[in-house]
């Protein structure tokens, strides 16, 4: 029995992505994609850069999801995945200057601009709480 390499990380990032997708964040899968929806978004947006990196799943998406349960949210929420959707990553990585690529990572946008940013260096040494404390604390500053 043969599986290619591309549906074999299909199959295994899958449920890296249903992380965020279960939780209401919607994926951005192309620079089309990408293009649609963040310069276009009023209000408040939340970009989740996700990684299959042990920081992305044990720091970086539970401490969204646990951002996600304070009562003060961003408008829109959406994701890319580093590494498999890397054309719609790098699109959206355009709009976190001057921030270098950095995954996994979080941006917080207001109609368009980048207010707040969580890179990579910033999670692996966090705890999940830390993280959604982090995002609460720019959702109540930003959101309102």
């Amino acid at each position: 029995m043969s599986m290619s390499f591309e549906r074999y990380m299909l199959d295994m990032v899958q449920p890296m992505r249903d992380d965020l997708t279960r939780i209401g964040i919607q994926e951005l899968r192309t620079p089309e994609e990408v293009e649609a929806a963040i310069p276009e978004a009023k209000g408040t947006t939340l970009v989740v850069i996700n990684s299959v990196c042990g920081c992305a799943a044990g720091q970086c998406r539970p401490g969204v999801a646990q951002a996600l349960q304070h009562d003060v949210l961003p408008d829109h929420l959406y994701t890319v995945f580093a590494g498999q959707d890397k054309e719609a990553t790098a699109k959206a990585r355009e709009y976190f200057a001057p921030y270098p690529p950095s995954s996994p990572s979080i941006a917080l946008l207001k109609d368009g601009e980048l207010v707040h940013f969580i890179e990579r260096h910033q999670i692996e040494n966090r705890s999940a709480a830390d993280i959604a404390a982090d995002l609460t604390g720019a959702f109540d500053r930003f959101c309102r």
